[in-house]
């Protein structure tokens, strides 16, 4: 056990450092950077940096090191987030820099509201569907429930998101935004703010589940169908025991491990998915400043974002698979 904790540790890491290394050279490639978004933004506002000529471009570039060889800037962002756990600095558009540490403070428990929320209603909806799918086979609740996963399959959540809005707006008068009422935005936490964002969460975590509930279901409905036919669910049926204790008791724990270990690539999907969703449904959240990092070319803060979403979904995946072995007495990890 410590072994393979040390091996997948080890793995982890090295997966760390080359996403790291993959999504700044990435951030980096496109033309222009952020001297070239202020230059194109000062004529407009009050900018606290003179950004006007070339020489002044070029001062700018070198007091905040985008003119170094890329290598050397990716060192100037990594080791003070290593050594130091800091993120360095960004701008939110104005020209006006603030740590960024204080930004993914800010932004980072919005998102991991939305996707743990989103999994809690997944996981919910997911398992008693399938098992009421695959015991009543070709039964007309069978069949509606087989219709509604195909279609949130096929539908993408940005259009689900964009009719929900509308729906809601149009026949409640209901505006999708934000994770807080008004009157709660700045106050200590307390059970009624605890409602309010359960309140508030519903609906994008209800767009943003959809998919991730429909391919669940089929999964796990498939592979019940197998167990279920399977000797030992005969033989204990024949013998007189309950049907619902031996599916409880047996073939479920056998059906439900593609679930566990797919808890692995159901936190990014679900956090990729969350970038779209949020900025379609103006959520505030990692999804929301990412776009607005990328616009401004802050290769910074949006590396930064990628990082520790990156790093989520490898803890994601490390505890699905200690999950697995918990679920499944026959896998043993050494």
């Amino acid at each position: 056990m410590i072994s393979y904790i040390a091996r997948r540790s080890a793995i982890a890491l090295l997966t760390l450092v080359a996403m790291s290394l993959v999504t700044f050279f990435v951030m980096l490639a496109p033309a222009g950077d952020y001297v070239d978004y202020l230059h194109k933004l000062c004529p407009h506002i009050q900018c606290p940096y003179a950004v006007e000529t070339l020489e002044e471009q070029e001062i700018m570039r070198e007091k905040l090191g985008l003119n170094k060889p890329m290598l050397v800037q990716y060192w100037d962002w990594i080791f003070p987030i290593v050594t130091r756990f800091d993120f360095g600095m960004s701008a939110r558009g104005q020209g006006v820099w603030e740590p960024a540490i204080g930004i993914l403070k800010e932004m980072l428990p919005q998102t991991l509201y939305l996707v743990l929320f989103t999994m809690l209603i997944t996981w919910t909806l997911a398992i008693p569907i399938g098992i009421y799918s695959a015991v009543r086979q070709h039964s007309v609740g069978d069949y509606v429930f087989t219709f509604i996963g195909f279609t949130g399959l096929a539908v993408p959540d940005f259009l689900l998101a964009l009719v929900v809005m509308y729906l809601l707006f149009a026949y409640f008068e209901m505006s999708v935004g934000a994770l807080h009422s008004a009157e709660y935005s700045f106050e200590p936490w307390s059970f009624g703010k605890l409602i309010d964002m359960l309140q508030h969460l519903l609906v994008p975590a209800a767009v943003l589940g959809t998919a991730g509930t429909a391919a669940l279901i089929r999964i796990l409905r498939n592979n019940l169908l197998d167990e279920l036919t399977r000797p030992y669910v005969i033989t204990a049926m024949a013998k007189g025991v309950s049907p619902w204790k031996v599916i409880l008791k047996y073939p479920l724990r056998i059906a439900i491990n593609p679930l566990v270990s797919s808890i692995g690539f159901i936190i990014p999907s679900l956090i990729s998915g969350s970038v779209i969703v949020s900025i379609v449904m103006g959520i505030p959240g990692m999804g929301l400043m990412f776009w607005v990092a990328l616009d401004m070319s802050d290769v910074y803060l949006a590396g930064d974002i990628i990082l520790i979403l990156g790093f989520i979904t490898i803890l994601g995946t490390f505890v699905s698979d200690l999950l697995l072995m918990v679920v499944d007495p026959r896998i043993r990890l050494t």
